[in-house]
């Protein structure tokens, strides 16, 4: 399990980017996609086009971590917002979407049900 401090800013990509990109490309879509310092102390959380597939970008201070997670059934969903190439979330809503809490229902899948 993952914790976030309170204080973390979040930018999700609401753009599907490659998958296959690692650090040195997602560092760049954060730039140019996302317009943000990926050196700031954000958190950079990307999909693939089939939302079953995330990748978040963090900069710690001492270097770069890269953590993906593929989900076996089902699929991330999150409600739009007014920007269209990002979605700033709460460390509470990325916990609960890493969890597989529906962002936009906010209720759990059924796939996710125990």
């Amino acid at each position: 399990m993952l914790a976030f401090p309170a204080g973390l800013r979040i930018y999700l990509a609401v753009e599907p980017v490659d998958m296959r990109k690692q650090y040195d490309g997602l560092w760049a879509c954060a730039e140019q996609k996302l317009k943000e310092d990926p050196r700031g102390g954000a958190v950079f959380v990307f999909s693939n086009g089939d939302r079953n597939r995330l990748k978040i970008l963090h900069w710690d201070g001492t270097g770069v971590w890269v953590m993906a997670k593929r989900l076996e059934k089902g699929r991330y969903t999150w409600p739009m917002g007014s920007n269209q190439t990002r979605l700033t979330l709460a460390p509470e809503a990325l916990t609960m979407l890493l969890a597989g809490i529906d962002l936009k229902d906010g209720c759990q899948k059924a796939w996710y049900e125990r």
